[in-house]
């Protein structure tokens, strides 16, 4: 790693050269049940309104600082068709192969998911390859803060770092974990990038509460910023039999022997999330730095967070939903009936063909407890 003072020539508009982004597209989104099911994740959703599924609208972010051809997408193998059809200039590849579009046999966690697409970038692209993670399915506003951090975080992992945005936090949130940040980096292109000092898991309010009283503390987005090569390398040193694995896959992913591979090697490989495999200890040793992401950021985490980026109280068909001295409650209706709330302040009512959920925003996060119910009853149909 570099610390000196230097000059990266990165163009202040239009796509980084060598920058390629990563989509994770993961997760069931259990606490948005039944609304986001197992099969059909919240990414794949219009959760805003906005005309665009939280997928398409991440890759429409990303496509300015990367290019058409710059974004790839990993995803599991049953959700790999659906993310296709709403994102088709992932098959780019001879015939419509879904060169830009990885499938994962089964979950392996982020660190997988992540390290596989980066290994597969350093097969296509060379020793200089830089990656940058986005979820699929998080909520951003303010563009130009957010391509602002993704440059300098660019300039940062050119230096060598393992770099990740830190959201500037609206409040001591307990649903997040934390990143402190430490002095400058001192690179001329990235005057906001500095050293990490530690992350912190979900802490309880008191402390979330002091760790923003220091000025130190941002919310941890699980967004990274790095060479393909430096991630990989960190990877080999902290769990080498993924790095090695991951490495066999990526070198046959473009040949005839993928499948084999893929269905030999891939059951083996360490279930483990990027935080714990690379930036926790990495940053330990002063290899992570944290560039500020002051843009409007959300990870539509359960129906509280939702109805908060809604501009209307109902997410669907409008005129089927009726409020009667029902302030704040929040209708999801798209199972085709008619949903009348009566006296019942912050409500939340999902209602889909299959399933209806009726709780509280204040009892959001719970929701996950009532799909482990029903998985616990072996009604598989409607996870």
């Amino acid at each position: 790693m570099s610390t000196a003072s230097t000059s990266s020539l990165l163009p202040a508009q239009g796509p980084v050269p060598g920058f390629h982004a990563v989509v994770p597209a993961g997760g069931a989104g259990t606490r948005l049940w039944p609304l986001s099911r197992a099969g059909h994740p919240k990414f794949l959703h219009d959760l805003t309104g906005s005309g665009r599924t939280l997928l398409q609208a991440t890759v429409d972010r990303l496509v300015p600082l990367v290019g058409d051809d710059g974004v790839l997408v990993v995803t599991g193998h049953r959700h790999a068709d659906a993310v296709a059809a709403q994102v088709p200039a992932l098959l780019d590849g001879p015939d419509g192969a879904p060169r830009r579009l990885l499938a994962e046999p089964s979950p392996r966690d982020s660190m997988a998911a992540i390290g596989l697409a980066a290994a597969v970038l350093l097969e296509r692209h060379g020793e200089d390859v830089v990656l940058g993670s986005f979820a699929a399915d998080h909520v951003i506003s303010g563009t130009e803060a957010f391509e602002r951090a993704v440059r300098e975080a660019v300039v940062a992992a050119r230096a060598g770092y393992v770099v990740t945005v830190g959201i500037r936090a609206t409040g001591p949130s307990t649903a997040f974990g934390y990143v402190r940040s430490g002095e400058p980096l001192g690179l001329a292109d990235a005057p906001s990038a500095r050293h990490v000092r530690g992350f912190t898991e979900k802490p309880d309010e008191e402390t979330a509460t002091a760790y923003l009283a220091t000025g130190e503390y941002r919310w941890n987005a699980g967004m990274f910023v790095v060479r393909a090569r430096v991630l990989l390398d960190h990877l080999a040193a902290q769990i080498p039999t993924l790095a090695a694995g991951l490495s066999e896959i990526a070198a046959a992913w473009d040949g005839p022997d993928r499948d084999a591979v893929l269905e030999r090697v891939w059951p083996t490989l360490t279930r483990i999330a990027i935080d714990h495999a690379i930036a926790e200890p990495v940053a330990a040793a002063g290899g992570v730095a944290v560039v500020p992401g002051d843009f409007t950021w959300d990870d539509v985490g359960d129906f509280e967070s939702l109805g908060g980026l809604l501009t209307s109280p109902t997410l669907g068909d409008d005129t089927t939903v009726l409020r009667v001295d029902a302030p704040d409650a929040l209708v999801v209706a798209s199972g085709g009936r008619t949903v009348t709330v009566v006296g019942l302040a912050d409500a939340v009512v999902v209602d889909t063909p299959d399933a209806v959920l009726v709780t509280t925003r204040a009892h959001a996060q719970s929701v996950k407890s009532a799909v482990d119910g029903w998985r616990e009853r072996g009604r598989d149909d409607l996870l």
